[in-house]
């Protein structure tokens, strides 16, 4: 067999601890997740709603790093379920606004311990977890 180059090592990535870490915190919110219907993907949605309430889906899709044609899929399913309306502005034909339901708006209450539970599966103080949000968003700041 060829000698591997070390840059082709797989614990020389960055993007390997990074893929397997979020694999396995979205596998950490499954519990809490499944009673309430909710996919991860679904739950982010409600989490940014429950924030402003209302969003378009270009600004959704903004904020969550989704593409439309992730999201399309996920906002029809949470249609469904009766959690959210989307309807087009009347200012703009081609804008989509996504409105929390009074459903959606009441499921907020039984998701709030969610972040509380998950964070006491990750074995990070304080301190640990706040730097690491920093670096994250610093990296996503750059791939903008």
């Amino acid at each position: 067999m060829e000698r591997l180059y070390p840059q082709l090592r797989l614990e020389n990535q960055l993007c390997f601890p990074l893929y397997a870490c979020a694999k396995e915190i979205v596998r950490l919110y499954q519990p809490w997740l499944e009673p309430l219907g909710l996919t991860y993907t679904q739950y982010l949605v409600m989490l940014r709603l429950w924030e402003t309430g209302r969003d378009t889906v270009k600004g959704l899709g903004e904020a969550l790093w989704l593409d439309s044609g992730t999201l399309t899929p996920v906002l029809k399913k949470l249609e469904q379920k009766g959690y959210l309306i989307r309807a087009r502005s009347e200012a703009d034909e081609r804008s989509v606004i996504l409105s929390l339901t009074e459903h959606g708006a009441a499921l907020q209450k039984q998701a709030a311990d969610i972040p509380a539970q998950v964070g006491s599966c990750i074995p990070l103080k304080p301190d640990e977890g706040a730097q690491l949000y920093a670096l994250l968003h610093k990296i996503l700041a750059g791939l903008r």
